[in-house]
């Protein structure tokens, strides 16, 4: 299925509700327990574990490299660039993303660190059973515009997307 068949609405995310939503997913983590190191998904999860480092005051941190689709490509290929550290397999260990999609990541995640504490921004329903925590619950068909893959720009009412579709 093609990506624009799967995606009917968009979720557009700014710097400012990107920083709020991840200080909100740091006090639930807060409320989870102790966590003493990090391991941020590249890309997305980078800025997201920032922001959760300085809140919980976590300095040992790690990342996992798993490039899920090429932007230009369609497919649920999975390409594990670098694994995380194997002394991070604690129940000490947050692993941060910034969304489950479909599970496939946070699969090879669990997989890769089973006794790690996963933690998202967003969700979509195919992958919260894969999560620990997570703020925001988007329906499946939702593409999230992030900050670092959007621009400002004009943008059409829902009303007239609608009638395009007709």
């Amino acid at each position: 299925m093609a990506k624009a068949d799967r995606y009917h609405k968009t979720f557009p995310v700014t710097w400012e509700q990107l920083h709020r939503d991840a200080k909100a997913l740091s006090w639930r983590l807060l409320e989870r327990g102790k966590f003493t190191k990090i391991v941020a998904v590249t890309r997305g999860g980078l800025i997201p574990a920032g922001i959760i480092a300085r809140e919980l005051n976590i300095r040992h941190i790690d990342t996992a490299c798993i490039m899920l689709y090429n932007y230009r490509e369609e497919g649920d290929q999975e390409t594990v660039l670098k694994g995380a550290d194997p002394s991070f397999n604690t129940e000490e260990t947050l692993v941060i993303d910034d969304l489950v999609d479909t599970g496939h990541t946070a699969k090879i995640l669990r997989d890769m660190l089973p006794k790690a504490h996963f933690a998202t921004l967003y969700a979509k329903p195919a992958g919260i059973p894969l999560v620990d925590s997570f703020v925001t619950e988007l329906s499946q068909d939702t593409w999230v515009l992030f900050p670092w893959d959007s621009e400002v720009q004009y943008t059409k009412p829902i009303i007239d997307l609608q009638e395009q579709k007709s």
